[in-house]
């Protein structure tokens, strides 16, 4: 194997844009078959201590992109975020936190006005019925107020595993990973934590991931992601853990 680069070298070569170069699309895509299937090779303890300081150092106080004022509107956010854009929620959302963001206020709304409000969101019926049903369960559960368990998030109409890990992490502190299908994708193309469904992946990270690091590892994956590890065509010149991948569909410069 190569020498890998350090960390400064790492970051140095992906702004300059040539951290690496991406293969055909025909080699990507057979890639990216492999890859899916949790074949590529796991990286070591060392190689995934230095994709995390490269992390670190270029992002050191990461942030998810979902606005929002309180536990509570996170909380909901998250959960119509589900198979939608961060920036579709955060278009939608403004109206409707500035009449509820309380789960009193969202109940007595009501599931029509909710419903009204996003639209725009995919899937927006039964997000409404869950916000307002959540909302309910809230007030006569929990006083109100956001719990702090995986469980009892993921009693809550609506919640599933990936919004409770969201809440914990974001609204509480909690170090969870949060896998959507950016991390899922990040963790098995790069070979960083691979496998074959999203508590695979969720179960390897937090594995391996060094202490340190875990409270923002969920941002930075999910960022990387987004912006970086797209899905048709990931911008590997740009990658500043390129020469730690595994992925077949690139070469390092």
């Amino acid at each position: 194997m190569a020498r890998k680069k350090t960390t400064r070298q790492g970051l140095k070569a992906a702004r300059a844009g040539k951290a690496a170069q991406v293969k055909s699309g025909k080699a990507r895509a057979k890639a990216d078959a492999k890859a899916v299937q949790g074949e590529l090779p796991q990286w070591s303890t060392a190689e995934i201590d230095e994709a995390f300081r490269r992390f670190a150092a270029a992002n050191p106080t990461p942030r998810g992109e979902l606005e929002h004022v309180n536990p509570f509107t996170l909380l909901v956010a998250v959960v119509l975020s589900a198979q939608a854009t961060d920036a579709g929620v955060n278009k939608a959302t403004p109206a409707l936190f500035a009449l509820a963001d309380t789960p009193e206020k969202m109940a007595a709304l009501g599931e029509d006005k909710v419903r009204d409000l996003i639209k725009t969101i995919g899937l927006f019926r039964n997000k409404a019925k869950n916000v307002v049903a959540l909302s309910q369960k809230l007030i006569a559960e929990h006083a109100g107020q956001i719990p702090r368990t995986r469980d009892q998030l993921e009693a809550l109409p609506g919640v599933g595993r990936k919004t409770a890990n969201v809440v914990l992490n974001v609204a509480f502190g909690e170090p969870t990973i949060a896998v959507d299908t950016h991390i899922f994708r990040v963790g098995n193309r790069t070979g960083l934590a691979t496998g074959k469904t999203p508590f695979d992946v969720e179960t390897k990270l937090e594995q391996v991931v060094p202490a340190q690091y875990k409270q923002h590892a969920h941002h930075w994956l999910i960022l990387h992601g987004r912006y970086t590890c797209i899905a048709r065509r990931p911008l590997c010149e740009k990658c500043i853990i390129s020469d730690l991948c595994q992925w077949p569909g690139k070469t390092v410069v």
